[in-house]
C-alpha cells in the first residue's frame, strides 16, 4: 500500500537526483549522475513544490490556486506516479 501515491503522501526528491532551473534550457531540469531530463513547464511547476513537507493534496491545492479554474488532480497524480517510477521522487504516507 505504501507504493500508492495518495493525497496524504509526502513526496521528496530522491537523493540521486536534483531539481533545478537551467537558464540555458529555459526550463526546470532533473539532474542525475548520468545526465539531465528537461521538464515541461507544468512538470517543473509541480516538482518545484516537492519539498518533503507538502503533501500531494497541498501541492494540488497550491497549483489549483495559482491556475484558477483548473482541475489538476489527475494530472498531478499521473506526473508524480511517473516521477516515482523513474526514481526522481520517493513518498511517505
Amino acid at each position: 500500500m505504501s507504493d500508492v501515491i495518495s493525497l496524504e503522501s509526502i513526496p521528496t526528491i530522491s537523493p540521486m537526483f536534483r531539481l533545478q532551473w537551467e537558464e540555458v534550457q529555459d526550463a526546470f531540469v532533473i539532474l542525475y549522475p548520468e545526465g539531465m531530463v528537461k521538464l515541461s513547464q507544468s512538470a517543473g511547476e509541480t516538482l518545484k513544490r516537492v519539498d518533503g513537507a507538502a503533501s500531494v493534496g497541498d501541492i494540488i491545492n497550491d497549483l489549483e490556486a495559482q491556475f484558477e479554474g483548473a482541475d489538476l488532480k489527475d494530472d498531478v497524480l499521473q506526473l508524480l506516479e511517473v516521477s516515482k517510477e523513474n526514481g526522481w521522487i520517493k513518498t511517505t504516507s
